[in-house]
């Protein structure tokens, strides 16, 4: 199948979370977008706002890293939440705002109203989008992405 290139939205203080430990989490700890995806695939995060209730908006790309091994474990986090996780090596980033980035993105087809595409928490992204995020956060990624 080749490499697939994801998008993730995630809050920017539970992606700091998740790239001290080296997973993702999405949709709310649910397994059924973390079953979608494979080692090998690439992820970038997307953060609207720093925390879940905070009001103001980040609007910021805040994480990169390929899926490790595409085995979903579940992780005890207390009061009866067992969230789904998938391993993921984050590589080094800076946060990239969305704005300019807006008009070049592909899979963003109304420029207006630009982030209908996120609300389901995760999506499928093309490779040249993925690549124009990941140069946005300082990533070199034509010496990391292969070229199939």
């Amino acid at each position: 199948m080749g490499t697939r290139y994801w998008l993730g939205v995630v809050h920017k203080a539970h992606i700091e979370r998740g790239v001290a430990g080296g997973f993702v989490q999405l949709n709310h700890g649910k397994k059924r977008p973390l079953q979608r995806m494979s080692a090998g695939d690439w992820l970038v995060i997307y953060s609207p706002r720093v925390e879940f209730d905070d009001k103001k908006p980040l609007q910021a790309f805040t994480a990169v890293g390929r899926i490790r091994s595409g085995e979903i474990y579940q992780y005890d986090m207390g009061d009866g939440f067992v969230p789904y996780r998938l391993g993921v090596d984050f590589v080094k980033c800076a946060e990239a705002e969305i704005r300019p980035l807006i008009d070049r993105l592909s899979f963003i087809p109304d420029k207006q109203h630009w982030g209908y595409p996120f609300r389901f928490g995760h999506l499928e992204i093309p490779k040249d989008d993925f690549i124009l995020i990941a140069q946005a956060m300082g990533v070199d990624m034509t010496k990391s992405i292969d070229t199939a």
